[in-house]
C-alpha cells in the first residue's frame, strides 16, 4: 500500500508559529481537495508533525487532541479524510518531563513515519513526504520515500540544496505532480 505524509502547520493549516487553541486551525486553501483527490487515487493519507509546545508544557496531549479534531471536521466538512494523525509531542528542550527527550520520532528522523508505515502496511518505497521545510523532507528521505517540497508555510525558507524529488507551489500543486506520473 502506497502512502503520502503531510507535514501539518505550512502544509496543510496555515503557519501560525505554535497552534495552542482550536480556533487558530485553518485549512490553507484546496488542501481537502488535494486530499480528496489523493483518496480517490488509491493513496492512504496521514498527516506527520512536530508538536513540541506539548513538551515545552503550552498543551497538553488532549488539547492537542481537540486541536487535531477541529481540523479533521474542517476536512470532513470538505469530503476529505485522513487515515491518521501522527504526532512527536517531544521536544530536547522542554518542560515537561515526560516529554523532555530525543526521541526516533522527531523529525528529520523517520519514526513518524516508520510507525505509520508499520501500523498500516504501507510500503515506504512507493510513499512520499509533502512539506514545508527541510526537515519534512529529510524525514521522508530517511524513511526511504521520495519527497516534495511546497512553497507554502516556512517553504519559501528553504535553501536551494534541499534534495526534494519535487518542488510544488503548494499541496494542489503537488498532489497535480504526483498524480501525473
Amino acid at each position: 500500500m502506497k502512502a503520502v505524509f503531510l507535514d501539518r502547520d505550512g502544509t496543510v493549516v496555515v503557519e501560525k508559529g505554535y497552534i495552542t487553541v482550536p480556533d487558530d486551525i485553518e485549512l490553507i486553501p484546496g488542501v481537502a481537495a488535494a486530499i480528496l483527490r489523493l483518496r480517490r487515487a488509491g493513496w492512504k493519507v496521514f498527516v506527520v508533525t512536530n508538536q513540541g509546545c506539548v513538551a515545552k508544557g503550552m498543551i497538553t496531549e488532549d488539547e492537542l487532541g481537540v486541536i487535531h479534531f477541529r481540523m479533521v471536521s474542517m476536512l470532513g466538512a470538505e469530503g476529505a479524510e485522513l487515515d491518521g494523525i501522527y504526532a512527536c509531542i517531544h521536544h530536547p528542550e522542554g518542560t515537561v518531563p515526560d516529554y523532555s527527550h530525543e526521541c526516533d520520532c522527531r523529525k528529520p528522523l523517520p519514526g513518524l513515519l516508520e510507525r505509520a508505515a508499520s501500523e498500516h502496511g504501507v510500503d515506504l518505497s512507493a510513499s512520499i513526504m509533502i512539506g514545508d521545510t527541510l526537515r519534512d523532507i529529510e524525514a521522508g528521505r530517511a524513511a526511504g520515500a521520495r519527497s516534495v517540497l511546497v512553497l507554502t508555510g516556512k517553504g519559501t525558507r528553504v535553501e536551494p540544496d534541499h534534495g526534494a524529488d519535487h518542488v510544488a507551489a503548494d499541496l494542489a500543486a503537488a498532489v497535480d505532480w504526483l498524480l501525473s506520473r
